[in-house]
């Protein structure tokens, strides 16, 4: 790597009327916020650009050059520079660690705003609502993607097909109902019985029959495996399907 005294770069990139390519906007940051200074080349039109590449023998833009080497796009750049380059297969936790944190984040604002202070018993009702309400919304983007993810372990989707389609629609209304607190005694048995399904399903799946699998949960376009995180949202569900049942026969 360049000395800090002798740290320039040459990037060539698409900068069109109706299009500046992202990923050469992304290179251009990485190189000066590590120091280099930039001769920013603009490809500004699609001749230009694919004679740039046939000239230099590669199928993409940007490409960066340090010294007399071509690093090459974005991604070797950061390779160059000893950057972590994301694996866009890789398994993560990310996907759901997100979505909990903000479901979270918005049950407590919204017992601020509705008894003037974020820690109620209303926030963590709200909060499993809210995660089943966001779960819901990511599978329903692509139901079929995700009904087909989910009938690799599902034990009810196996015998009946139709509920790999129906279940993000059931996840979303018993969410939305225990948010309102409306019809407990439909949102309540229905939270349970897709909890209680999912929680044996996936038991069965990744702790009985050792089967690694993607999870559905986030969607049918997830990498997040299929285990503990998974059984803890069925076990979410049927906790507060409990809860909110017992809550109403005790009249609290």
């Amino acid at each position: 790597m360049p000395s800090a005294s002798n740290k320039t770069a040459i990037l060539y990139r698409m900068v069109m009327g109706t299009h500046v390519c992202p990923w050469g906007l992304r290179a251009l940051h990485l190189l000066k916020s590590h120091g280099y200074a930039v001769d920013d080349r603009h490809l500004t039109t699609r001749e230009e650009t694919d004679a740039f590449k046939a000239r230099h023998g590669v199928s993409t833009t940007p490409q960066a050059f340090i010294g007399e080497q071509r690093i090459g796009g974005h991604d070797d750049l950061r390779r160059f520079l000893g950057l972590k380059v994301r694996d866009p297969k890789a398994t993560t936790y990310r996907p759901v660690f997100a979505l909990f944190a903000i479901a979270a984040l918005m049950a407590l604002a919204a017992s601020q705003a509705a008894y003037g202070t974020p820690f109620t018993l209303r926030a963590g009702e709200w909060f499993v609502s809210f995660s089943m309400c966001l779960l819901a919304m990511l599978k329903l983007r692509d139901v079929a993607s995700f009904a087909t993810m989910f009938l690799g372990y599902d034990l009810l989707a196996r015998r009946w097909v139709p509920y790999a389609t129906l279940y993000p629609f059931a996840e979303a209304a018993a969410g939305l109902l225990m948010t309102a607190n409306l019809l407990t005694w439909v949102s309540a048995p229905l939270a349970l019985f897709i909890g209680g399904v999912g929680a044996v399903s996936v038991f069965k799946a990744v702790y009985v029959d050792r089967r690694a699998l993607k999870c559905a949960c986030v969607g049918g376009d997830s990498n997040v495996p299929l285990g503990f995180v998974s059984l803890t949202e069925n076990l979410m569900m049927i906790a507060m399907g409990a809860w909110m049942l017992a809550r109403t026969v005790l009249g609290v």
